[in-house]
């Protein structure tokens, strides 16, 4: 990709469910998201922003629109092309915690760098310094169950940091943690998007959490309705 172009393009964005009764997700959606840039998505239960962040994934796929992640068009992949891009590109953080409880936290940030194709020796020093980064070095032999919420979710976001990815997208990155550790959590993403120029799309109902982002977007009924820089 360029060095000038942004990090994330969407056009004209359709996302229907349904068949017989079509419900429309997202209607006509468009936005441009910049390198380096952390922007919060807001909008009630419904109003099609998990939706719109499954999308930019490749997790699914729009009933009609474009969408660029550093200039490669979703709609010409396929299934396999997706997820290549994901494992390579796009870092993925959600409220559930998804790591694997056989596994230490080493070990479970280090499996997704060596799905993504890296040697073990490789994978096991990147998930070293990702563990670093997100200040759990420490516990980096430890399994999930005996870590706390904050701190599996910390484990989550340096699995997917680990990856070096150009987009990282957090669908409600708080919501399982109390109010003082999902506060550490969000300025947590906006140190890592300072330090490393990451480009963070962020799900969240939490307007104090959004005041976090450079700029704030927000959905009702499927339709892009407010944007606003940070103030």
């Amino acid at each position: 990709m360029m060095p000038d172009e942004p990090a994330i393009v969407v056009r004209n964005l359709v996302k229907t469910f349904g068949d017989e009764s079509p419900v429309e997700a997202l209607r006509d959606v468009s936005l441009t998201v910049r390198r380096g840039e952390h922007v919060a998505l807001m909008g009630t239960s419904g109003s099609g922003k998990s939706t719109l962040l499954h999308l930019l994934a490749g997790l699914d796929v729009p009933t009609s629109g474009s969408i660029r992640i550093g200039g490669v068009e979703l709609s010409e992949l396929d299934e396999d092309g997706r997820a290549l891009l994901r494992r390579r590109q796009i870092g993925l953080v959600f409220q559930s915690f998804h790591l694997l409880d056989v596994l230490s936290a080493g070990e479970n940030v280090a499996l997704a760098l060596t799905i993504a194709g890296c040697r073990s020796t490789q994978a096991r020093r990147r998930a070293n310094d990702a563990l670093a980064e997100v200040g759990l070095a420490h516990r980096a032999a430890h399994l999930p169950a005996q870590l706390s919420g904050g701190e599996q979710q910390r484990v989550a976001i340096a699995r997917a940091l680990a990856i070096e990815p150009l987009v990282l997208l957090a669908d409600e990155p708080t919501g399982n943690l109390d109010s003082r550790q999902g506060r550490a959590i969000l300025r947590l993403l906006r140190q890592l998007v300072d330090r490393h120029g990451l480009t963070l799309v962020v799900v969240t109902h939490d307007a104090a959490h959004a005041a976090l982002a450079d700029r704030r977007l927000r959905l009702r009924d499927g339709r892009l309705v407010e944007r606003r820089e940070a103030s």
